[in-house]
């Protein structure tokens, strides 16, 4: 692959950042504009992010609560920005077991921040910003290598299909 390739690869994870939890707006937001506050974020990856219909599902198999006077919370956005990523790589009986797991084990503040911290560390280093993946956090538990696991799945996956964007023009 050319060094020009590589710089356009690396691209997309150059600037990218999740909002912390303390960040997600207090205000509550439509499903609309949920959907777009999420989808903004996640586009850099051009990652097929989630539907207003999506949306309704998570909330019908109780992955996350359900919306107060039709308005998402920061609780819910948090969430979802998790499910946005991991459906990728997770089956939905995986993904719930997989929160119901956080939920014991962490507040919903740490462990998204952790979430956080750890997908934009191991995109870094999936797209070749750096070179090895930092240690997050002070702990290694069994639930920081279940996540790790799955975010390491995803930028794997995000870093093959803009690999194959890119290079569209290798025959099959």
């Amino acid at each position: 692959m050319t060094q020009e390739k590589k710089e356009l690869l690396a691209a997309a994870v150059r600037r990218f950042r999740l909002p912390r939890y303390q960040e997600i707006p207090t205000v509550g937001l439509y499903l609309e504009q949920t959907t777009k506050y999420i989808s903004q974020y996640l586009d850099p990856l051009e990652e097929n992010c989630l539907t207003n219909s999506m949306i309704a599902n998570y909330v019908k198999r109780k992955l996350i609560a359900n919306p107060v006077k039709k308005q998402y919370g920061r609780e819910q956005i948090a969430y979802l920005f998790f499910i946005a990523v991991a459906k990728n790589v997770l089956s939905l009986d995986s993904l719930e077991r997989f929160i119901r797991v956080q939920e014991r084990t962490y507040s919903l503040e740490q462990a998204y921040d952790y979430f956080c911290d750890e997908l934009e560390n191991i995109l870094a280093f999936v797209f070749g910003l750096k070179s090895s993946p930092d240690d997050i956090g002070v702990t290694r538990t069994d639930e920081k290598m279940m996540l790790r696991s799955t975010i390491i799945a995803f930028s794997h996956k995000i870093y093959l299909e803009k690999f194959f964007q890119l290079n569209a023009d290798v025959p099959e």
